[in-house]
């Protein structure tokens, strides 16, 4: 597996990677860990992500060499002397991870931020400074930004309940308390394709229920209120997602099972219904892969006569994928660029 950009910056720089007890976050899965191996052998590696994929990819290829964690939030008994970070996708979650992390480090730990020039990392000095000092640029290439800093010392310790965000929505009449937090999708409040989902659900539900990609829990949320006879499962490939659709369900007084997956890898049931407003912001590449996958594959996850509701941008052409995969597929709306498919499985 060849080497990211952000990987090939790390290396141009290598002396900052020496330590001790190196942690490495929210890095792609690629052979910086072979190369970093190399370099420091001597070093006690461990890595976190909140992305299953990543999780599953690093442990599957450096078990048991590198210690890897999967979860909402770091949890640790080990203080490392040099934390790698990648840049996320949302601001909002910078602040989220490097308070996180504030706990578990050394007092004189280096903190190495790595990310795209165009993915928002030249603001990173203003959106730091509650957290790190010294912070100043060491190098720019290939398309990336690496900086550095070491934490200000006296942080309150990390409390993940602050960290939620909370919303209200009404769908025909129905009331829903939202929780979210950083990074999670429409953290800031209900996406337009998820609301018109919500809009055009059938008109009964029962059995088992099954919202993949449920990210803060807002599609199950109405379903778990206006469906009683169901059996609610949620997946997602974001540990952030799922705590938050868990905390979702909870403060709204319902119950449902909650599985990290990447697409279908984890999912074994069969279900009545799989409603789903599919992930592909992340990237649009990379995730209309994982859709395909979900679309490809749901059908053996379905019982006989078992339903399927997407919504999805009018230009993601999902019908023939779910026509080929499933069965006919039909058109229920389309509104604000966002197209509601219907499918069923046939008996």
């Amino acid at each position: 597996m060849s080497l990211s950009n952000y990987s090939q910056v790390l290396l141009r720089n290598s002396d900052l990677l020496e330590a001790e007890s190196p942690l490495l976050v929210n890095l792609t899965a690629d052979n910086l860990i072979s190369e970093y191996i190399d370099l420091y052998p001597q070093a006690s590696i461990s890595t976190f992500t909140n992305n299953f994929e990543q999780y599953q990819e690093v442990t599957k290829r450096y078990y048991p060499k590198v210690k890897a964690g999967f979860a909402a939030h770091y949890q640790t008994d080990i203080k490392h002397d040099l934390v790698i970070l990648a840049f996320p996708k949302s601001k909002a979650e910078l602040a989220f991870t490097l308070a996180m992390l504030s706990g578990c480090l050394t007092q004189d730990a280096q903190i190495l931020i790595v990310g795209e020039k165009n993915g928002g990392i030249k603001s990173s000095p203003k959106l730091i400074k509650d957290y790190l000092s010294g912070y100043r640029k060491i190098d720019a290439a290939r398309h990336c930004m690496l900086f550095c800093g070491t934490f200000v010392q006296g942080l309150p310790p990390f409390n993940l309940d602050d960290w939620y965000k909370y919303y209200s929505i009404e769908i025909q009449g129905i009331n829903l308390e939202i929780a979210a937090l950083p990074g999670v999708f429409s953290q800031e409040g209900l996406d337009k394709g998820t609301d018109i989902l919500l809009h055009h659900l059938p008109e009964t539900m029962t059995g088992k229920v099954l919202d993949f990609g449920c990210g803060a829990g807002v599609i199950a949320g109405l379903i778990g209120k206006k469906y009683s006879d169901i059996d609610l499962t949620l997946v997602d490939v974001s540990a952030l997602a799922l705590k938050s659709a868990e905390k979702t369900l909870a403060i709204n007084k319902l119950a449902g099972s909650y599985l990290a997956s990447n697409s279908l890898s984890e999912v074994t049931g069969r279900y009545q219904h799989i409603v789903s407003n599919p992930p592909f912001h992340q990237g649009i590449k990379t995730h209309y892969r994982a859709t395909e996958s979900f679309l490809e594959g749901i059908r053996t996850h379905m019982q006989p006569g078992a339903s399927i509701h997407i919504v999805a941008n009018s230009f993601l052409r999902y019908r023939p994928i779910m026509e080929k995969a499933i069965g006919k597929t039909e058109i229920i709306c389309q509104e604000k660029g966002f197209t509601v498919y219907q499918c069923r499985r046939n008996k």
